[in-house]
């Protein structure tokens, strides 16, 4: 009876030890959210009352780190994101970028344990 009770400590034991083990730790949420928008929004000089910048909607961007790409997103219909990343230094362009008119980043972030680092950031159409 002594040594089947052990016996069954002892496998219980080990089912337990393992399932802790086998699970990874919790990551801290991190990440960055915010808004990017595009200026000037239109040809010509400034307007008084008509803004000079827009939400710059459904854009798709590249996160990457020293290591190369960690990740994607793309904006929603009014220019704003959110996205998880580990701590550490990022920089942030746009997915599929053309050469020629218009600057679309490279955006520099860093990103602190626990915390979503918030940003503003605007880019740039090339209209003058």
């Amino acid at each position: 009876m002594e040594i089947q009770r052990f016996g069954l400590t002892l496998a219980l034991l080990s089912m337990f030890s393992g399932f802790c083990f086998a699970q990874p730790s919790p990551m801290p949420n991190s990440g960055i959210e915010g808004l990017i928008t595009i200026a000037p929004a239109h040809p010509g000089p400034v307007r008084p009352g008509v803004e000079s910048s827009t939400p710059l909607a459904n854009a798709a961007f590249v996160v990457t780190n020293q290591s190369g790409s960690v990740t994607e997103f793309t904006t929603d219909n009014q220019g704003r994101f959110k996205v998880s990343v580990a701590p550490g230094h990022y920089t942030v362009t746009k997915k599929n970028s053309q050469k020629g008119i218009g600057h679309y980043g490279p955006f520099d972030v860093d990103v602190v344990a626990g915390q979503t680092t918030r940003v503003e950031w605007q880019c740039d159409t090339g209209m003058r």
